[in-house]
């Protein structure tokens, strides 16, 4: 289940499906779920879908920032993009373009998730797929 944690959120520059700048902060005042996956990582792949329920579930509350990590094993922003469109996934998804969400993270392996809550604190973070109720965990964390 997920580990307690507290610390400010490192912010980071992004990109989205459309190439825009998008920075982690621009989300604050709203609780966010900011997990980093990669298409040719299968563990990232086993909680897509419990990814994709809870925002179906929270969407509305909870900002769901779903960070692709291109060149993890050979992944490219379209090859995300072609597995996110072919499994029916429609939560945001977004591009660590430039590696700075990796370097602010420190990242060593994916799938890695932080539950942030409205004051942009992470109060929360699981290493490895989350199961659907790890994630439930979490999110009650932040709700």
């Amino acid at each position: 289940s997920p580990q307690a944690a507290s610390a400010p959120a490192p912010d980071f520059a992004m990109e989205d499906a459309e190439g825009a700048t998008v920075r982690l902060s621009q989300f604050e005042g709203a609780p966010v779920v900011l997990n980093f996956w990669a298409s040719t990582c299968g563990p990232c792949q086993s909680e897509m879908p419990g990814f994709q329920a809870a925002y179906e579930q929270h969407g509305d509350e909870v900002r769901f920032v779903m960070v692709d990590i291109p060149g993890f094993n050979g992944e490219t922003v379209e090859r995300a993009q072609r597995f996110l469109e072919e499994s029916g996934y429609t939560f945001p998804a977004f591009y660590d373009a430039k590696g700075e969400a990796s370097r602010a993270y420190g990242l060593t392996s994916i799938p890695r998730t932080y539950f942030i809550d409205a004051q942009g604190d992470i109060v929360a973070t699981g290493a490895g797929a989350l199961s659907e109720q790890a994630l439930q965990q979490g999110l009650a964390k932040i709700l």
